[in-house]
């Protein structure tokens, strides 16, 4: 095993001040490695064992950005130094000790190796003060990202609240409405009721007029859906024929009864079983009956449609749900844009291609639709909210796939590459914080073990996410934002 000297230790920058002792400590617990041409020295995400110094060769040191290896140095220099990195963190410090990037040997390389234990045992012994601004460097900079995803957690939950809240405002105001004049109306049919039993009609009317009544009430329920045109001819008709008929105000009952469907067809045979001093009472009976029944469809959509949302939010949010569980995409996609729908606005068109055949998703859903909302959002924000959004799913191999594509102006080369990047953001000074995709890559990548790619050109850019479908690849349940 080759062996070097005080001498040679001494002669790289990294170790050129250290007393004869500390290179004694260092030649006791270190030795050479050769690597050839080709080979991989490191990789990234491996447990950050060994810390290496360049003796001779050169290396290229590459990270996994946008789901494609970017080399970020090459290096010949002599004394250049990679691998654990961070070994003089304390050993109960909450840091993921995996290597940051991959090392490979584009020539033949000799390294000097030092195990990463010893080594930042020992450079805590020696250098107390260095440690201890490096530690306060290190955590800063971690407690300010942890801080600053925080925030736009909550700036995003503010948001996705206020989207929520005016989403529910409108069905419930509709059904407060609804009710009121509901109230109203029934109050009017008790009126006629009393009316049409004074004694003025014909009993043996009465059972005729009830039919009329479950008659009308069927032809709300199947009431066509017209046009404005189609619909102000037909409210002329039926006018003309209640003035026609001595029916006061027809111009108020007439829009009534055509939303219900009644047209004058259908009154004249009403009107045929009803005797002539009864038809303006019988007509303001029906037409109360087809009110209520309108009123009442209009309370039912209301209500459904804040049953729908109260739903979405606890798909969103996975309230009571273990973590970890088998999942619809689909599921999660959906509910994602509910709860987006005020931010997305009326001038993003959205497009849904589904792949229905693809199998249950194990995943951390809360997790996956923080994914969708960070990628949806910077989608609608790039379109400056008027274009096409298009959410599709696949399968490639044994991933499946997620889709998010904008149509907006597409992200611009020199920056492609660092837009996972912590607080890297394109977005003017405090329209964002550059944790988004950040967080979204933690969340996929080390939490899924999945992968993110982007393509982009100009009114085209895709951001595909790829989650494994087999339960063996669920990886540790730690927090997806900690991590060195």
């Amino acid at each position: 095993m080759e062996k070097l000297t005080v001498d040679d230790l001494r002669g790289l920058f990294l170790f050129e001040h250290l007393s004869e002792e500390q290179l004694a400590w260092l030649l006791a617990h270190g030795e050479v490695e050769r690597h050839r041409a080709g080979t991989q020295v490191l990789r990234e995400g491996q447990p950050a064992t060994c810390f290496f110094v360049l003796l001779d060769g050169t290396v290229a040191l590459s990270r996994v950005i946008g789901g494609q290896r970017v080399e970020t140095n090459r290096t010949d220099h002599r004394g250049a130094y990679f691998g654990a990195g961070q070994a003089y963190l304390s050993p109960d410090a909450e840091t993921a000790a995996v290597y940051q990037m991959t090392a490979d040997a584009v020539t033949d390389v000799r390294l000097y190796q030092l195990p990463a234990t010893d080594f930042g045992a020992v450079f805590r012994e020696w250098f107390p003060m260095a440690v201890h601004l490096l530690e306060g460097l290190f955590f800063g900079l971690r407690n300010t990202q942890r801080i600053v995803g925080q925030r736009e957690r909550l700036l995003a939950l503010g948001s996705l609240s206020a989207g929520l809240t005016h989403e529910l405002n409108n069905p419930a105001a509709a059904a407060v409405r609804a009710t009121g004049a509901l109230r109203g109306r029934i109050a009017g049919m008790r009126h006629k009721l009393a009316l049409l039993a004074s004694g003025s009609l014909d009993p043996a009317t009465l059972p005729v007029l009830v039919k009329l009544q479950e008659s009308a009430v069927e032809r709300v329920a199947k009431a066509p859906k017209l046009g404005p045109m189609e619909t102000a001819d037909l409210e002329d008709e039926v006018a003309d024929w209640l003035d026609a008929h001595g029916v006061s105000g027809g111009w108020e009952l007439a829009p009534v009864l055509v939303a219900g469907g009644l047209d004058i067809d259908w009154l004249d045979r009403a009107a045929a079983v009803c005797p002539v001093t009864a038809t303006e009472a019988a007509v303001r009976w029906l037409a109360y009956t087809v009110e209520t029944e309108t009123l009442m469809n209009e309370i039912e959509d209301a209500t459904t449609r804040v049953s729908t949302l109260v739903g979405a939010a606890k798909q969103y949010s996975q309230v009571d749900r273990a973590p970890f569980q088998v999942v619809d995409v689909h599921e999660l996609l959906d509910s994602t844009l509910v709860m987006l729908g005020g931010k997305i606005g009326d001038g993003v068109r959205v497009v849904k291609e589904y792949d229905r055949s693809l199998p249950p998703l194990p995943a951390y859903a809360a997790d996956l639709n923080q994914v969708w909302t960070n990628l949806i959002d910077n989608a609608v924000a790039a379109m400056n909210r008027r274009g096409t959004l298009t959410v599709r799913t696949s399968r490639a191999g044994d991933d499946l796939v997620v889709e998010i594509a904008d149509t907006g102006a597409g992200i611009p080369a020199e920056v492609k590459g660092r837009i996972f990047e912590p607080f890297f953001t394109t977005k003017a000074v405090g329209e964002g914080t550059g944790l988004g995709l950040d967080i979204s890559w933690r969340i996929v990548v080390d939490r899924h073990n999945g992968d993110i790619r982007v393509e982009s050109a100009p009114g085209d850019t895709r951001f595909q996410v790829l989650l494994p479908l087999t339960a063996s690849a669920q990886p540790s349940a730690g927090p997806a934002e900690d991590g060195s």
